[in-house]
């Protein structure tokens, strides 16, 4: 695999990995009865939540790989975020040249491939694998900025009592298992118990016609950021019946940059293209 052929997988491979799992919508319940142990369970919760981050910004160098089978590519780039409403991710190529840009707001997904020039850019309810799933820009910001979620929870909602009840939370060793069933999928978080931060979180898709789809999200190497711990580290898997990728961000310098366009204005000599041409371009690579 030549090096521009794994640099689309790049460019290509993150947002897919975002989108690849479906959620279903929430069913009301009724008020959970708080037990001593349903109040321990919800405590806990309630200290992992307060572990999230209170910046609007975040902005940081990245060191990123890939890795699809035996083929390896490492580059560098930039995350920039400002809460509630953007995630930026640009792939730099030899150091210095963007290769690729995937920015993510609450109207539209876009993706820009800088080396064929071309782009992709759609609202997500117009974009038939993101409707279908019902994964939402609230869901993928929370995987980013490492905190817990429930699917389909629009940000401004507030956790009451009964809806962190919802959670199943299970000790192993030294850390707490958190999870929560939807239909056809699955989602879990691995939590330190004593420090109460999100170390893995992990999405599956279940179908047993066609095979599963699971994304994992494991965070390591924490390190203060305003009064709280945030990982340097995120090593994210997608692995689907067809073949596995694997992505990997390294924050450095790790900053609160505010000075910065949060939304990208696209030349007129890139030419757009369809989610089915990205994807083909995927499959094939």
């Amino acid at each position: 695999m030549k090096w521009f052929s794994i640099a689309k997988v790049a460019v290509l491979a993150m947002p897919l990995v975002l989108v690849s799992c479906s959620s279903h919508k929430k069913t009301v319940k009724e008020p959970v009865q708080m037990t001593s142990e349903v109040k321990s369970k919800v405590d806990f919760l309630t200290s992992v939540k307060g572990n999230a981050q209170t910046a609007k910004f975040m902005t940081s160098k990245v060191k990123f790989s890939v890795e699809v089978g035996p083929q390896k590519l490492t580059l560098t780039g930039n995350l920039k975020m400002k809460r509630d409403d953007v995630i930026r991710l640009q792939l730099m190529a030899f150091g210095f040249v963007e290769a690729g840009r995937i920015e993510l707001t609450k109207d539209y997904v876009l993706i820009m491939d800088r080396i064929n020039k071309q782009y992709l850019k759609a609202p997500w309810m117009s974009v038939d694998f993101l409707r279908n799933s019902g994964l939402n820009f609230n869901t993928i910001q929370a995987l980013f900025w490492n905190e817990l979620f429930r699917p389909n929870q629009a940000s401004a909602e507030k956790d009451s009592r009964d809806s962190l009840a919802a959670y199943n939370v299970l000790e192993s060793g030294d850390d707490m298992i958190i999870s929560m069933e939807h239909g056809k999928m699955d989602y879990s978080w691995l939590v330190s118990k004593e420090a109460a931060l999100i170390r893995m979180a992990n999405i599956l898709y279940k179908d047993r016609f066609n095979g599963n789809t699971q994304l994992n999200w494991d965070y390591d190497q924490f390190e203060k950021l305003n009064k709280s711990l945030f990982p340097r580290k995120h090593g994210i898997t997608l692995a689907t019946p067809e073949k596995e990728v694997k992505l990997g961000m390294t924050l450095n310098y790790i900053g609160a940059e505010t000075e910065w366009e949060t939304r990208t204005e696209i030349s007129n000599k890139y030419r757009e293209v369809t989610v089915d041409e990205i994807l083909r371009r995927f499959m094939a690579l």
